[in-house]
C-alpha cells in the first residue's frame, strides 16, 4: 500500500484538525492576566462521587484542561427539546466528577441560560475547572443574531457573564463572531484591559481567519488556538494553512461528534423537517444518503479497536496532537459517559495513516452550515 506524501497528509489534517466535525471556531489565546485565588472549596453534591475520576490532562498554551471537554449548547434545547434545569446541572457536575476541567458556555445560549446553568453547577469547584464564555451578539439589545463587538458592549457582556458564571474571572473570553463594523484592536484592545483588570484570563476568536488573529495577537501567541474545521461537507479541501495558521497552539473544536452523523445515531433514512438540523446542508436527504461511506468508515474502525463510534472519533481527534481537546455537547449522561471513554482509545501512527487513506477516498456531499450562518463567518 503507498503512503501518502507528507504534503497530502498534512493538508487533511489541517481539514480535520476541527476533529471530525461540522461546525468551526478559532481560539486564540493568551494574553496572561492576574492570577486568581478562588476560596470555593465544598465538593460536589453529586451523591457518590465525591472526587473526579481521572482524564488525561492537555495544555493548551498556558492553560491546562482535561483533554475532553463539555460544551454547554445543546442544554438549552439548540437541537430541539426541553431540558430541565435540574437535570443539566446534574450533568455538568456529572461531567466533573468524571473528570473534565473544562467547560464551554455562551451568553448567547438562552440566551443566558447556559451560563446560569454552568455557573450554579460549578460554583462548589470553581478553582477546579477552566470555563469558557462568549461575547460578539447583540443579546442585550434583543438581536441575538446580530454582531456586536463595540468596546462599551463587551464590557457589558462580560459583567453579565461574571454575574452569571458566579465567578470573578472569565479563564477564556472569545469573541464569538468577527464583527467587520469593529476594528479587531479595538476588540483586543478592551479584552486586554479586562485582562489587566483580572476580569478575564485568555482571549479567543471563533471562526476567525489567520489575518484576523494576527490583528488582534500582533506578536505571536504561545497558547490555544480553539479551531474546528469540518469534517463533513462538500467544502472539505485541502488548505493552505490550519484555521488558526501558526498564530496559536491549541484546537478546541466544537461538534467534534458531527451533530450525531459520527456516533451511529443518523443514518441515511433520518429525516429533519424542523430543529437546527432541518437548516443545514448536510442534513438533507441527499447529503445523507451520499455521506454514509462516513460513518460506515468510522463504525468499521470502532469494532476494530473495540471501541464505541462516538469514542473512535474522539480518540482519532486527540491523536492529531497534544493541543486539541475537543468539547462535545450533550443532554444525555449515558452519552457522556460514552464519549468521555474515548480518552482511553489509542491510534498507532500506522492507523492513523491507514485510515486518512480509506477517509481521502470519500467524497462529502452538502455545506456544514446555512447561508445565514456562513455569511458571518470570517474568512
Amino acid at each position: 500500500m503507498n503512503t501518502i506524501t507528507r504534503e497530502n497528509q498534512l493538508a487533511r489534517r489541517r481539514f480535520l484538525a476541527g476533529g471530525l466535525a461540522v461546525g468551526a471556531a478559532a481560539l486564540l489565546s493568551s494574553l496572561h492576566g492576574m492570577a486568581h485565588a478562588a476560596s470555593l472549596s465544598s465538593p460536589s453534591a453529586t451523591k457518590n462521587r465525591q472526587q473526579p475520576r481521572s482524564l488525561p490532562q492537555r495544555r493548551l498554551g498556558s492553560l491546562q484542561v482535561s483533554a475532553i471537554g463539555l460544551g454547554c449548547l445543546p442544554m438549552v434545547g439548540y437541537y430541539g427539546g426541553t431540558y430541565a434545569k435540574k437535570d443539566m446541572i446534574a450533568l455538568i457536575r456529572r461531567a466533573y466528577d468524571s473528570g473534565v476541567t473544562f467547560f464551554d458556555t455562551a451568553e448567547v445560549y438562552g440566551p443566558y441560560t447556559s451560563e446560569e446553568w454552568v455557573g450554579e453547577a460549578l460554583a462548589p469547584v470553581r478553582d477546579k475547572v477552566i470555563i469558557a464564555t462568549k461575547f460578539g451578539f447583540g443579546v442585550e439589545e434583543g438581536r441575538p443574531t446580530a454582531l456586536n463587538s463595540r468596546p462599551d458592549h463587551i464590557r457589558r457582556a462580560v459583567e453579565g457573564s461574571l454575574r452569571r458564571l458566579r465567578t470573578d474571572h472569565i479563564d477564556l473570553l472569545y469573541q464569538h463572531r468577527v464583527d467587520p463594523k469593529v476594528p479587531m484592536e479595538d476588540v483586543a484592545g478592551t479584552v486586554k484591559d479586562l485582562i489587566r483588570e483580572g476580569k478575564v484570563l485568555h482571549f479567543g476568536l471563533s471562526e476567525a481567519s489567520a489575518a484576523s488573529i494576527r490583528r488582534a495577537m500582533p506578536s505571536r501567541p504561545s497558547a490555544p488556538c480553539r479551531a474546528n474545521t469540518p469534517f463533513c461537507g462538500a467544502n472539505r479541501r485541502p488548505r493552505s494553512s490550519p484555521p488558526c495558521g501558526n498564530w496559536a497552539s491549541a484546537f478546541v473544536p466544537y461538534c467534534p461528534l458531527g451533530r450525531g452523523v459520527l456516533t451511529g445515531a443518523i443514518d441515511e433514512n433520518s429525516r429533519f423537517t424542523t430543529g437546527r438540523l432541518s437548516t443545514l446542508p448536510q442534513f438533507t436527504p441527499e447529503a445523507l444518503k451520499h455521506n454514509m461511506p462516513l460513518p460506515r468508515l468510522i463504525r468499521s474502525w470502532a469494532e476494530r479497536k473495540q471501541c464505541t463510534m462516538s469514542q473512535f472519533a474522539i480518540a482519532w481527534l486527540l491523536a492529531q496532537a497534544p493541543w486539541i481537546a475537543p468539547i462535545p455537547g450533550t443532554t444525555n449522561p449515558a452519552h457522556l459517559d460514552d464519549f468521555l471513554g474515548g480518552a482511553a482509545v489509542s491510534l498507532t501512527p500506522e492507523e492513523l495513516e491507514e485510515f486518512e487513506r480509506e477517509y481521502g477516498g470519500i467524497t462529502l456531499m452538502g455545506h456544514r452550515a446555512d447561508a445565514f450562518t456562513e455569511s458571518q463567518i470570517d474568512k
